[in-house]
């Protein structure tokens, strides 16, 4: 049936990619190592990160202001739009 819109599988095959774009993203910005032993100290300012953090998130190396900057930062110079197309695109 040629009626011009995506199938069903193609949508929800473009959703999974997304959601898993989104969730790799979502790892890089967390600025995490986890083959190594969370800092006790921020790389950025140097004030101590606390235990709680340091202990949920593996190999965290900034403290929690200074990740909210950088997430700022990041936010700003990219730009999250889902690169494969508009919604509209992705329906047809």
């Amino acid at each position: 049936m040629a009626s011009g819109w995506a199938s069903d599988d193609a949508v929800s095959e473009q959703i999974e990619s997304s959601i898993a774009d989104a969730v790799e993203h979502a790892k890089q910005q967390l600025n995490l190592n986890p083959n190594q032993q969370s800092s006790e100290f921020c790389e950025e300012c140097g004030e101590p990160i606390s235990e709680a953090r340091r202990k949920a998130l593996l190999g965290v190396r900034y403290c929690i202001n200074c990740q909210q900057e950088f997430d700022k930062q990041q936010a700003k110079e990219l730009n999250l739009y889902n690169r494969r197309g508009s919604k509209d695109s992705q329906l047809r």
